[in-house]
């Protein structure tokens, strides 16, 4: 009885030490001074409240953090101040560069989460790490998973910080026109998490099942305003630029210099919505994108890195599914397809994009962007232009409604009927359930473009849950043969897929291993144009370790079915003969990964993979690493290799792909960053090195060198550089 009576006390105080559901402070209103130098020696910290009591998320999220984080926050009409003491066993802290919107993992730093409307969906991040660097962040999609944490947000605040012998302090100043926020709110939700590189231990204010990430906007306490906030006041930003460069195109020999202006706007409409405006944009300081191998038969999405695009990014590219049906992808814009079928540079002429909240329930969002006609390379100039209206319901889900239209103007030759316009509408539900748990997509779209035909629907249906032991999801596409996206991403038409998961996840006593799982991931398409031909199988299973010293290890096992419905050359080789199509191919793979803890000073990520491949065999390599001589650089190299023997009179074919980049940040305002990238798959040699000088807040002199050869005879191909100033001015 005693011992029935003993642990039931021990439940009540574990209760009372971790139940957190009223988990709240209260911000303080202040009228003095705040000199912004990390040292918290003005007298108003003393009585603050703020956020204490931390947690821990990792290595367990069972118990109070080892070492703790305080969190103090004050306001004025105008700022949100907030003072941080992270305390730590020590001063060896790990910060691999100077250089802001750190990664962090592999960092110490400490994060702090808003989400001023309380919807669960949307929220804005600040960072700060033991050097002052700082990092901002945008998290949407309820921060269900890495798509919707955007980084390539950037806006003005102020953060430094001050070193002790065992902790560091840090002082932020977020301007309140930093935040969108509903008129005469009282209320924030609010989030903070820690990573502690010295202990080994990530840690969080509000309790956080280690199932959950870290940014989930499900698990979140309260901050209280002394007094109702008042009506933002952001200013108008302007923000011109000039842009001179020289480049010489080798192929055909021909150079030119030129000076290039434009600028962008940003005008804050109310408390909640942005109008961003651009003329004659340029995105030569736009950091190159990574080569990849690819050995598929579709073409590869990549990130939006352009700043014009990425506020409230979510409202206009979630729609659909990512992989198989997304209607609207931005990248799509500024780009074309000469008469060679290349990719190029179209110029935007200028655009508007408006976005952000309505209300508490409601969400707008507005775009349209005219490209240049460029008639050497029988483009027609294009209006792009999207609309898309977001209603919440329930407590995290919401209803989202769009309209996609491109539109080609003029009346050229060489404009085919078929490209004078395409519209897409449609319609998505966004389920996520208040603890984060259950989640799921679904979905209907219609494309419209001249003399259409039956079949040109998208839809799709995805339900998902996600535990501490067992986690499954279901995943259903359907993409129409005659469905046509010009400013989506649709790698093919005429599909039926489904894509199932089933996973169980052990948490073991062990001083090694945190936690394994075993996961069945079967991927099926069918082809409906061909009597519902089952074309693609693709049946994964996994074992998935993490460790306790945050390293991470995996054994797969791969067994793949191809119906080829086109002939296709898997080496990409000129002239070389294509595996025949309406023929069947069985094959079957072994992969193993490791990636160790990213905080190490060499820190490296590995992928290998053995098996047959179509009708050959194949031997696949990826490797990582990364040398941190901190804080000032910051060493890796990037290495692929694929070895893929096909039988006679097929190509076989050595594939490399291998990237140095070397990142040095001289302060924390002057980084210089180069990246070379070796690919015999694409043929070219690329070199890109950027400096940048960041003289004033979000204002930059960007030098950028581009240089690229041939590989087999090494011999140029194109080469550029580029001087451009931007600044940032408010009136």
């Amino acid at each position: 009885m005693l011992k029935y009576l003993l642990g039931l006390c021990l439940w009540c105080l574990s209760y009372t030490l971790f139940a957190q559901t009223d988990k709240q402070f209260t911000v303080q209103l202040i009228n003095e001074t705040v000199e912004l130098d990390g040292v918290l020696e003005e007298s108003f910290w003393k009585n603050a409240d703020g956020p204490n009591n931390f947690q821990q998320y990792f290595p367990s999220d069972s118990i109070l953090a080892q070492n703790q984080t305080n969190i103090k926050m004050v306001y004025d009409n105008k700022t949100l101040y907030i003072g941080i003491t992270v305390k730590s066993v020590g001063g060896d802290w790990v910060i691999p560069s100077l250089k802001r919107d750190f990664r962090a993992s592999g960092n110490d730093n400490v994060n702090l989460v808003f989400d001023t409307f309380n919807d669960g969906t949307n929220a804005f991040m600040f960072g700060i790490n033991p050097y002052g660097v700082q990092r901002e962040v945008l998290i949407s999609g309820g921060g269900l998973d890495l798509r919707g944490f955007n980084t390539a947000w950037d806006v003005k605040w102020k953060g430094e910080s001050h070193r002790y012998d065992t902790y560091y302090t840090a002082e932020l100043a977020i301007p309140l026109t930093s935040f969108k926020f509903k008129e005469g709110e009282t209320k924030w939700r609010f989030q903070c998490y820690r990573f502690d590189q010295q202990t080994n231990e990530r840690s969080v204010w509000f309790n956080v099942p280690q199932n959950q990430l870290v940014i989930s906007l499900a698990f979140m306490g309260d901050m209280y305003f002394e007094k109702p906030l008042g009506k933002s006041r952001t200013p108008i930003a302007l923000i011109p630029y000039i842009n001179t460069q020289s480049e010489r195109n080798f192929e055909d020999q021909k150079g030119n210099s030129k000076l290039k202006v434009g600028g962008d706007a940003k005008v804050s409409i109310g408390n909640g919505m942005n109008l961003d405006i651009t003329i004659n944009p340029d995105f030569s300081n736009v950091e190159v994108d990574d080569i990849i191998t690819n050995l598929t038969r579709f073409e590869v999405g990549l990130p939006e890195r352009r700043q014009f695009f990425v506020d409230n990014s979510d409202l206009f590219g979630s729609f659909g599914g990512s992989r198989d049906a997304n209607p609207f992808f931005s990248r799509r814009i500024g780009i074309a397809t000469d008469t060679a079928d290349n990719n190029i540079e179209n110029r935007i002429i200028g655009g508007i994009r408006l976005s952000g909240k309505l209300n508490e329930d409601w969400r707008l969002g507005f775009l349209n962007i005219q490209t240049d006609k460029d008639e050497e390379n029988e483009i027609a100039s294009n209006n792009n232009m999207m609309l898309a209206l977001q209603k919440k319901v329930f407590s995290r889900s919401n209803v989202s409604m769009f309209f996609v239209n491109r539109q080609a103007f003029g009346d050229h030759d060489f404009l085919d009927r078929s490209d004078d316009y395409n519209r897409v509408l449609g319609m998505d539900y966004n389920l996520a359930s208040n603890d984060n748990v259950w989640y799921g997509k679904f979905y209907l779209h219609k494309s419209f473009q001249p003399d259409d035909n039956e079949g040109n629907f998208s839809s799709g249906a995805f339900l998902g849950r996600n535990s501490r032991r067992f986690n499954f999801f279901q995943d259903i596409a359907y993409v129409g043969e005659e469905f046509q996206s010009d400013l989506g991403f649709i790698p093919r038409t005429d599909i039926f897929k489904t894509a199932s998961s089933a996973e169980i996840v052990f948490w073991p006593t062990s001083e090694t291993i945190n936690s394994y799982s075993f996961e069945v991931f079967p991927i099926l398409t069918w082809r409906p144009g061909l009597d519902f031909k089952n074309s693609d199988r693709d049946l994964n299973l996994s074992l998935n370790v993490n460790f306790q010293n945050q390293s991470t290890g995996s054994l797969g096992f791969t067994n793949s079915y191809i119906y080829l419905t086109s002939s296709f050359d898997p080496t990409n080789t000129d002239g070389a003969i294509e595996l025949p199509a309406f023929q069947e191919y069985h094959f079957n793979s072994v992969t193993a990964t490791y990636q160790s803890n990213r905080a190490n000073v060499f820190a490296l990520e590995t992928e290998a993979s053995v098996g047959h491949f179509f009708n050959g065999e194949r031997f696949s390599f990826m490797g990582k690493f990364n040398l941190r001589l901190q804080p000032k650089a910051l060493i890796s190299l990037a290495l692929n290799y694929d070895k893929l023997s096909l039988p006679q009179p097929y190509s076989s074919a050595d594939l490399w792909l291998i990237s140095p980049r070397f990142e040095f940040t001289f302060s924390k305002s002057l980084f210089w960053t180069t990246l070379m990238q070796y690919s015999n798959q694409q043929d070219n040699f690329g070199i890109n090195s950027r400096l940048q000088w960041r003289f004033a807040p979000l204002s930059d002199l960007f030098i950028v060198y581009n240089d690229n050869y041939y590989v087999n005879q090494f011999t140029p191909k194109y080469r550029s550089i580029n001087l451009k100033f931007t600044y940032w001015l408010n009136i």
